[in-house]
C-alpha cells in the first residue's frame, strides 16, 4: 500500500515532458526568423530548435535557452509557460495580450531578454531591468536586475536570520540561513524530517486502513 502511494506522489513526476516539451510545441512552427530568440540561438554555437525553443546541444540538451511565442494569438500566457523558467530569451510579441499577472515570470532568473508587446510594461517595471526600449510594436526589456542588490526602490528587506534572493524579474524570496527554518526562519535546529515523515505516513497507513475496513464492512452487508 505504501508503495502504490508513494508511486501515485511521483507520477506527476514521472510522465511530465522533459525540458518544457509541452510548452515548445504550444505554437506551431520554428522560431520566427529576425525573432530575439532567433537571433538570439544564432549567434551562439551548440544550440539547436524543438518546436518554438531553443535547447543547448551536448552534455545538457535539456536545457532550453530560448522560447519563441510571438504572433502565436495568444489572449492568455500559456499554461505551461513555467516550463520555460531556465530561458535567457523570450518573445511574446506580436500576440494580443492584454495584462502579465503578477508572479507569471516567477522562478525565470536567468531571463536576460524578454520582448512583450508594446502595450505592454516589463514585468517587475522598468526598474526590474538595465534597459527597457521600444521598437515597431514591441517594447524590449534587457538585462533583468537582482533586487536584492539594490537600494532604495529595489532594496527588499527579510527577516532576521534569512537572505534574500531573486525570483524572478522583480520577486525576491527570502531564504533562512542555516540552521533556522520555519515561520520567518525563527525556529532553530535542523528541521525534524524522519519525525514529519513518520507521522505522515503514519496517518496515511490510518487512512488507508480505514478506508480498507468501511470497504469491508460495506460489501459483507447483504
Amino acid at each position: 500500500m505504501g508503495a502504490f502511494i508513494v508511486f501515485l506522489l511521483l507520477l506527476p513526476l514521472l510522465t511530465r515532458p522533459a525540458g518544457g516539451a509541452a510548452v515548445c510545441r504550444s505554437c506551431p512552427g520554428p522560431p520566427r526568423n529576425g525573432s530575439i530568440v532567433a537571433r538570439y540561438c544564432a549567434a551562439r554555437p551548440g544550440t539547436e530548435s524543438e518546436g518554438r525553443c531553443c535547447r543547448e546541444r551536448g552534455a545538457r540538451p535539456e536545457r532550453l535557452l530560448g522560447l519563441d511565442l510571438s504572433n502565436c494569438s495568444l489572449h492568455n500566457l500559456p499554461p505551461g509557460l513555467a516550463e520555460a523558467a531556465a530561458a535567457i530569451v523570450l518573445d511574446l510579441t506580436e500576440n494580443p495580450l492584454t495584462n502579465l499577472p503578477d508572479g507569471s515570470f516567477l522562478g525565470f532568473t536567468h531571463l536576460q531578454r524578454l520582448a512583450v508587446p508594446l502595450a505592454l510594461e516589463c514585468p517587475g517595471g522598468s526598474s526590474a531591468w538595465e534597459e527597457v526600449t521600444m521598437s515597431g510594436s514591441g517594447r524590449l526589456c534587457q538585462g533583468q536586475r537582482n533586487p536584492c542588490n539594490g537600494s532604495g526602490e529595489l532594496a527588499w528587506p527579510c527577516p532576521e536570520n534569512a537572505a534574500c534572493a531573486p525570483a524572478g524579474p522583480g520577486l525576491v524570496q527570502c531564504l533562512c540561513d542555516s540552521p533556522f527554518h520555519g515561520y520567518k526562519c525563527l525556529r532553530e535546529g535542523t528541521f525534524p524530517v524522519l519525525l514529519f515523515c513518520g507521522i505522515l505516513g503514519a496517518v496515511t497507513l490510518a487512512l488507508a486502513l480505514l478506508l480498507w475496513g468501511t470497504q469491508r464492512r460495506k460489501a459483507k452487508t447483504p
